[in-house]
């Protein structure tokens, strides 16, 4: 949602109740760190300091069977009173403990607040076993947050359908050959494409698919996909198979699938969220008036971001480039979750896939606003075909960002084909079975409105571009809900690599960078909730600085697991990037430097040099939510 969309909420509806803290000698209360008791320790005690007059409620639950421990009488708490609320006893039993918190004043919807902690021996973790996520003795994952309940996200979302679901098999409706002459099949393929467009849609939400008969096609434009339910199959992606070739010398995307436009607030439904703190993770929140929300409601969970924050976060202080020119300094900026209601209870709003962002009171709360998209697509899927581009073979460089003669000489000419594919206003489509040659940018972008798509079994090989900023991003994802897996690609400067300001959760699964001029990374600009899963790649995860105008954080709240490589990680304030069970370097980061001095946070490296159980954190998950039929549903068909 664009800032111009963003809800109108009175500034009133933030005018700080209280601010509440937990007292604690052993429990380690910091962003990002685990908050673990042992057994027989204290129970924290929550202090109150009113900036009105209100009444508190405090219970102690035992989760996740919301058993009750303990709960304070309903205390009132004068305007600017200073007061300690202690929780007699001990913590005796195992498990996840939530504080929970509701303040009252005259006239104000009711506020939230919550903290949290685990009991347990970490010690009694197997050193195979994750801190953050381990296995249980029920064979599930336990998750140990921080104090203020930020956790390992939920991922398991990401993909096709949400995750869990086979790509669908469409009928051919329409084949073509290739041309006998060596003309231009952008027109006579888009005909074909509209053709099928024009069927009716089936039960499952398919037309149908047009096959791409076995030959070489040349393409001198742009392919559109415009309506739900298009396929375009190719009959193979080696030399001998369907061979998309994009000619002549025009920078372009050789496909496009997009749907009519961004989704439309419902301004009218657009009501505050009232807890103080959202946490990483959460699918659950309270709302000020939930009285129009049901379920299935698409929905977006706005989380504004002032200037305070800003300011937090350093980023209204980037350093400029030495020497240079150009740095930005960031403005407040909002992050819109793209989420569907699944439960409304009171004023109670539970989605279908958890927050990748904390939502403070603070830093500018949040906001649940309805939307409509009526123009986006959906089950449209591009599969079994290879894409090659022409390119000038004379225009050669041996920079390497900048660098003179870094590198042998390589092909460098940029006027040819930029996209294999774009998605953008789309859901439930996918890109599998492809492989891409000599592309300039990327085999696949998922733009900032794709969501649940699935990008499978896909190979990029020998990019030709000069190697710099803007270029070589193999896999590129803006959107949220996506999901990468068995993917292969050389020569790239970000493989693997999210966008600025994604909303999240994205997954990286199973898949491999070589050759690398550059990282995969989130590459600028407070992009949250990506996992890298298995993923064999130079991977940075931290503060960019005055890198591009000014990229500064460039991920938060992301999860490293088993992954395999070079790894750069920091945490930037406000939020934790993870590392669980990498293998390889820890490579240095690039700030602090003589430039800008001033100290960042290490990441939380967890298991380093080992991997952990499960394999796959993201597959784990998906099989404790749907069952291990959803693991077979998206494997690798040669599996089964």
């Amino acid at each position: 949602m664009s800032k111009e969309a963003r809800p109108a909420v009175q500034a009133a509806e933030y005018a700080p109740l209280a601010e509440l803290t937990l007292e604690h000698a052993a429990l380690i209360q910091s962003i990002g760190q685990p908050a673990v008791l042992r057994p027989g320790d204290a129970l924290p005690a929550l202090r109150v300091r009113a900036a009105a007059a209100i009444s508190v409620t405090v219970e102690l639950v035992h989760a996740p069977a919301e058993r009750i421990i303990a709960r304070l009488p309903e205390i009132a708490v004068a305007e600017g009173q200073d007061r300690l609320l202690p929780l007699e006893g001990a913590v005796r039993e195992h498990g996840l403990y939530e504080i929970r918190v509701q303040l009252d004043a005259a006239g104000r919807a009711p506020a939230y607040d919550s903290f949290m902690f685990a009991v347990m021996s970490e010690e009694s973790l197997a050193p195979d076993q994750s801190r953050l996520a381990y296995m249980n003795e029920s064979g599930n994952l336990s998750y140990v947050p921080d104090f203020k309940g930020n956790r390992i996200a939920d991922f398991s979302n990401c993909g096709y359908m949400g995750g869990g679901v086979r790509l669908p098999e469409a009928p051919v409706r329409l084949d073509i050959a290739p041309s006998p002459e060596e003309g231009d099949d952008t027109e006579r393929i888009q005909r074909a494409i509209d053709e099928v467009a024009a069927l009716p849609i089936g039960r499952d939400g398919l037309r149908g698919a047009l096959l791409l008969k076995r030959g070489t096609y040349r393409i001198a434009g742009t392919l559109f996909i415009r309506d739900s339910g298009v396929v375009l199959r190719g009959e193979g992606q080696g030399e001998d198979g369907t061979v998309l070739l994009a000619t002549g010398a025009t920078k372009r995307d050789l496909l496009q699938v997009t749907g009519g436009g961004a989704p439309r607030p419902l301004q009218e439904t657009a009501t505050p969220i009232t807890d103080l703190y959202v946490p990483v993770g959460a699918r659950t929140f309270h709302v000020a008036d939930a009285g129009c929300y049901s379920i299935g409601d698409t929905v977006s969970v706005i989380r504004h971001g002032n200037a305070s924050w800003i300011s937090a976060i350093d980023m209204d202080t980037i350093t400029p480039r030495p020497n240079a020119g150009g740095t930005k300094q960031w403005g407040p900026f909002d992050l819109a979750f793209d989420r569907v209601v699944t439960c409304v209870e009171g004023n109670r709003v539970t989605v279908d896939a958890p927050l990748v962002n904390s939502v403070e009171h603070r830093w500018g709360g949040g906001t649940l606003v309805k939307y409509e998209a009526p123009d986006r697509i959906e089950q449209v899927g591009i599969e079994n075909l290879r894409v090659d581009s022409e390119f000038n073979p004379d225009i050669k460089d041996s920079q390497v960002d900048g660098k003179a003669d870094f590198t042998e000489p390589y092909y460098a000419d940029e006027t040819h084909a930029v996209n294999f594919v774009v998605l953008n206003y789309v859901q439930n489509a996918w890109v599998r079975d492809v492989t891409g040659y000599h592309l300039e940018h990327s085999l696949v972008t998922i733009d900032r409105y794709a969501k649940w798509v699935t990008v499978q079994d896909c190979t990029v090989r020998d990019m030709v571009s000069i190697i710099t900023g803007g270029r070589r991003y193999s896999f590129h994802v803006t959107g949220q809900l996506n999901l990468v897996q068995r993917c292969d690609t050389e020569t790239a400067r970000h493989a693997f690599v999210f966008d600025s300001h994604v909303c999240g959760p994205n997954v990286f699964l199973d898949s491999e960078s070589r050759i690398d001029f550059n990282a995969s990374e989130p590459h600028h600009r407070w992009s949250v909730g990506g996992l890298y899963d298995n993923v064999k790649a130079v991977i940075y995860i931290r503060d960019r600085g005055w890198m591009g105008s000014g990229h500064g954080w460039a991920g938060a709240n992301y999860v490293a697991w088993n992954t395999e490589g070079d790894l750069t990680l920091q945490q930037p304030p406000t939020a934790q990037n993870v590392s669980v069970g990498h293998v390889g370097p820890q490579t240095p980061p690039f700030l602090p430097n003589k430039h800008d001095m001033r100290p960042r946070q290490d990441g939380f490296w967890d298991r380093y040099g080992q991997h952990v159980k499960p394999r796959s954190l993201y597959l784990q998950q998906l099989a404790e939510r749907l069952g291990e039929q959803a693991l077979r549903q998206i494997a690798d068909p040669q599996q089964y």
